[in-house]
């Protein structure tokens, strides 16, 4: 014990720690200016942005976030983004879980394999199945739909199956036999008891794959040609190609597409480190 206290204590480890922290306060102040700047950037006319780039507006103005809202379909773009997130991150968790469930706690031939294949899913980047996956929603009649992209969304559950199997094989299966001695079925086990027990995890996932789908620039763009199924990405996207014309707008439309994300984590910032931690408390 007193070997492991000197250790911490030894030079050679506050000047590592004294490093990070300098870092990490060093990265901490340069987002937070980044975020005020934007902020206080949206309040400002075009001509007080391009003359006072940097200092306190002249006069706080709402007019770039009136204009985002009624002289652009801005609204529909946030509806949009807010259904893809939230059906993708449902579908995504709800298949995901069940197919952990499935591999933690039954024993079937190619059951090594099937693990298998959801982990290598992780070690390719999803540009390799654009082609696939455009072919398949064009047959399919999908592409440039909502629905579409959700299905999309809801397919790229390798990183989150990877999790929850890992948690699940953390449950006591006690408890299964517990619940099937009374008659319950599997997936009122899986439903009513398992993923329950969950809940830290699946915050911690719901907010991985949220913070991805909503701030998801590429597949959009692939998939979704038509204005009326555009995002909040490439509705910012097309700001920032007339950012000289628009760029107190642009500065508006990216604050309004910041906030759900930030009130998300301060909401459930808890949840999510004790999603983070649960598994490792388990017996």
């Amino acid at each position: 014990m007193a070997r492991e206290k000197r250790e911490i204590l030894s030079p050679k480890s506050k000047i590592i720690r004294w490093v990070f922290s300098i870092l990490l306060l060093l990265y901490t102040s340069i987002t937070i200016f980044i975020l005020l700047s934007t902020l206080i950037n949206s309040f400002k006319s075009k001509s007080d942005l391009i003359n006072n780039t940097f200092g306190w507006p002249e006069k706080f103005l709402l007019s770039s976030y009136i204009t985002v809202f009624t002289e652009d379909k801005f609204g529909l773009y946030f509806r949009n983004s807010i259904i893809l997130t939230f059906c993708g991150t449902f579908c995504c968790i709800f298949l995901a879980s069940m197919v952990a469930y499935g591999i933690a706690r039954f024993n079937f031939k190619g059951k090594g394999f099937l693990a298998s294949y959801f982990l290598f899913g992780m070690m390719f980047p999803i540009q390799i199945s654009v082609l696939p996956l455009f072919i398949i929603l064009k047959k399919m009649s999908l592409l440039n739909t909502l629905g579409g992209m959700i299905l999309v969304y809801a397919a790229g559950m390798s990183l989150p199956v990877y999790i929850f199997q890992k948690f699940f094989r953390t449950v006591p299966k006690s408890l299964d036999e517990s619940a099937r001695i009374d008659g319950a079925k599997e997936f009122t086990i899986y439903l009513k008891i398992i993923l329950p027990l969950c809940k830290p995890v699946v915050f911690t996932v719901a907010l991985i794959n949220s913070v991805g789908y909503w701030n998801d620039f590429y597949m959009p763009m692939v998939f979704l040609g038509k204005k009326t199924c555009r995002t909040l990405t490439l509705a910012i996207y097309n700001y920032l190609n007339e950012f000289l014309k628009q760029m107190n707008v642009s500065f508006a439309a990216v604050i309004i597409t910041l906030i759900p994300i930030i009130l998300i984590y301060f909401l459930f910032s808890s949840q999510i480190i004790e999603g983070i931690t649960g598994g490792a408390v388990k017996e």
